[in-house]
C-alpha cells in the first residue's frame, strides 16, 4: 500500500472528512514520526510497534564490481519492532 492508497481508504470511511483533510492528517503523522527519529527519540504505536533509530559502525566494506576494499561511515538506520497484536494477526492468531 503506498501513501495515496492509504488516503484513499481513510476518506472513504470516513465521508465526513475531506480528501484533502484526511491527506493532511495522514502527512502530519507521517512528519511527527520522522522529526521524532531524527531527534533521535522512540516512537511506539501500541498494538502496531515501535520505531527507533540504531546506529551503524563504520566498517570496511567491498566494491561488488571491483572488489575493491571501500571505507563504509557511520549512519543511523530506522528500525521497526512490530507490536505483539500485529504479529499475532500476521501469524492468524488473532
Amino acid at each position: 500500500m503506498i501513501r495515496s492508497e492509504l488516503i484513499q481508504i481513510i476518506a472513504d470511511e470516513n465521508p465526513h472528512l475531506y480528501q484533502r483533510d484526511v491527506e493532511r492528517i495522514v502527512n502530519t503523522v507521517f512528519s511527527e514520526i520522522t522529526e521524532a527519529l531524527a531527534k533521535g527519540n522512540r516512537v511506539e504505536l501500541r498494538g502496531f510497534g515501535a520505531f527507533s533509530v540504531k546506529s551503524r559502525d563504520a566498517r570496511m566494506g567491498r566494491n561488488p564490481r571491483t572488489g575493491e576494499a571501500v571505507k563504509v561511515e557511520s549512519k543511523a538506520v530506522p528500525f521497526f519492532k512490530t507490536g505483539k497484536l500485529l504479529r499475532d494477526r500476521l501469524n492468524g492468531r488473532a
